[in-house]
């Protein structure tokens, strides 16, 4: 995969079938923003070490979303997990330490509630870190903004409704978003980097950006 730093995002998030919908949607929103949603997830090297994996994904996006909404106890261990805190961690640290490119990432914190964060990892405070209330709607409006604003006023992106309905359309199992539907809708096939992502019908995870992105 090419490196595309400028426009991969990085989603750093459960993976867990509660949280799937949240997962689908933070995905569909960065390609519909124009952007190249990144993962733990991709399927490149199944020989590769997980951390390292991740550790690549990271310097090669200069965007994160990170959702640490799931750093409850969990039923059966009694202890939190805490996978998305120490890749968030990571993330910050190649932005602090890393080179002037690693230094111009930015960072959209998610959680269910907007200050739950304070009673766990109070020394977050002061990144972007918006509410999702598990509600996808939620989750897209957040990801929206964040990478509107990274845009800069260059390109023209959905409105957080629209993006919605486009994201309710491509999992409808009567719409058949092929590479020849999607052209006759004027926009252009760009492969999803998340290979193992399916919608509900069997239709391959594939998306189709109308939006421009400052180097691209």
């Amino acid at each position: 995969m090419e490196d595309g730093y400028e426009r991969n995002v990085f989603i750093n998030c459960p993976f867990d079938s509660r949280y799937r919908p949240i997962f689908h949607a933070l995905v569909f929103a960065v390609y519909d923003c124009g952007f190249i949603a990144r993962s733990a997830l991709e399927v490149e090297d199944g020989g590769e070490v997980r951390i390292v994996k991740i550790k690549r994904i990271i310097r090669e996006c200069r965007y994160g979303i990170h959702d640490i909404s799931r750093v409850t106890l969990d039923s059966s261990t009694r202890l939190p997990r805490f996978n998305m805190p120490f890749e968030f961690g990571l993330f910050m640290g190649a932005q602090e330490y890393g080179d002037r490119r690693q230094r111009t990432k930015r960072s959209l914190v998610l959680d269910r509630d907007r200050y739950r964060y304070q009673k766990f990892c109070s020394d977050i405070a002061g990144q972007d870190i918006r509410a999702h209330d598990n509600s996808p709607a939620q989750a897209i409006a957040a990801v929206r903004a964040m990478l509107a604003t990274a845009l800069g006023g260059t390109a023209r992106i959905p409105g957080p409704s629209e993006i919605c309905r486009r994201d309710a359309q491509f999992r409808s199992p009567s719409v058949a978003l092929s590479p020849p539907a999607c052209e006759a809708r004027r926009v252009a096939v760009r492969r999803v980097a998340l290979p193992h992502l399916r919608v509900d019908g069997g239709v391959p995870g594939r998306h189709l950006s109308r939006v421009p992105v400052p180097g691209t």
